[in-house]
């Protein structure tokens, strides 16, 4: 008995010496661990899962290809501007002008719209026309007053740089084409989830997250009194619909009626979420509303007439405080993590 207890300490010494000899030359290993997947998504645990593609899978590599096409200026015509250019991270992802400049600093018609939790919507621009994120990224790139360039140019153009061939290989077992441009890009933006404003945490039971006055801004939101929540619903903050808000008694963008031709739809645009509003003016379809103060008063007032006009918009006579408090609370769904976010800046 001695004996096999003296030979079981020598085989345990051996075996502690060559486990200590394997860690010693895997610390020596110039390998980088693998990235985390919850680095690049992460969906706060009130918010619905992310969805992908079948045909575009979240892989990291994707993640990263997107990233560097996204603020990169060779997707325009003249390598100017970049999708970054006019999607700031300081804004949420969204413009501080009424509308960007585009290449040789021309201009559209239509505001920037921040890019946070995009991935759940069910279909792409203000009039709703585009059914899917992936060719979303065509529009900025093809529009004249954008980046004026062509989808098989641009890829082209990436086709002549080793690095983006390297990494498109990687990501997608291709060469760069609108493919890859499309999906790398739609990749890196369904990251672009923001829900971590005061309000989410208040939602999470943090009763002392808001205010007394971003509480009472709460209540009148939320209340049949100014009807905000029967668009600007949900966890999100927009129900998705399409409406005319009385912006306008005429209207030189013709808004939903661009995409069905419907004289119905002359002015209703897509109901824009709610979310980090307090950094994303100035406001509307084309920016034409400097401040949430001027949002504000736009609804107070009841609006311009038009025909199309949601029933919604009527006068709604808030006293001087309750203006504030509604502010105040559009305030607090602020998500400040979410801008400044390393990931979503250049």
């Amino acid at each position: 008995m001695p004996v096999r207890s003296k030979k079981y300490k020598l085989h345990l010494k051996a075996a502690s010496a060559a486990f200590l000899f394997l860690v010693l030359i895997a610390s020596c290993s110039h390998e980088e661990p693998a990235p985390e997947k919850a680095y690049y998504l992460r969906v706060p645990d009130h918010f619905p899962a992310m969805e992908f593609p079948e045909d575009n899978a979240f892989t990291i590599d994707r993640w990263e290809l997107g990233r560097q096409l996204f603020f990169d200026p060779i997707l325009s015509r003249d390598s100017s501007i970049s999708c970054g250019s006019c999607h700031k991270a300081e804004f949420a992802l969204s413009d501080n002008v009424d509308i960007s400049p585009g290449v040789e600093g021309r201009i559209g018609f239509r505001n920037s719209p921040g890019l946070f939790n995009v991935g759940y919507y069910p279909r792409m621009m203000r009039e709703g026309g585009v059914p899917t994120l992936e060719m979303q990224v065509l529009v900025p790139i093809q529009e004249h007053a954008e980046m004026d360039f062509n989808i098989v140019d641009a890829a082209s153009r990436l086709a002549n740089s080793e690095d983006y061939v390297r990494k498109s290989q990687r990501a997608y077992q291709r060469n760069p084409d609108p493919f890859v441009i499309t999906r790398a890009i739609a990749t890196y933006e369904r990251t672009m989830i923001s829900g971590g404003s005061r309000y989410d945490k208040y939602l999470q039971g943090q009763t002392s997250a808001l205010s007394a006055s971003e509480k009472r801004g709460m209540e009148l939101f939320f209340s049949n009194r100014t009807d905000c929540s029967s668009c600007h619903s949900g966890i999100f903050f927009t129900n998705n619909d399409y409406e005319n808000n009385g912006l306008y008694e005429a209207y030189t963008d013709e808004g939903r009626m661009r995409l069905t031709n419907d004289s119905a739809d002359l002015g209703r645009f897509r109901v824009a979420t709610l979310r980090n509003v307090e950094v994303t003016g100035p406001y509307m379809h084309n920016g034409s509303l400097p401040s949430l103060e001027s949002v504000i008063e736009h609804y107070n007032s009841g609006g311009e007439n038009h025909p199309n006009k949601s029933a919604l918009i009527r006068p709604l006579a808030l006293s001087a405080s309750e203006k504030a408090d509604l502010i105040d609370f559009l305030r607090s769904l602020t998500d400040h993590e979410f801008i400044a976010d390393e990931r979503f800046q250049p």
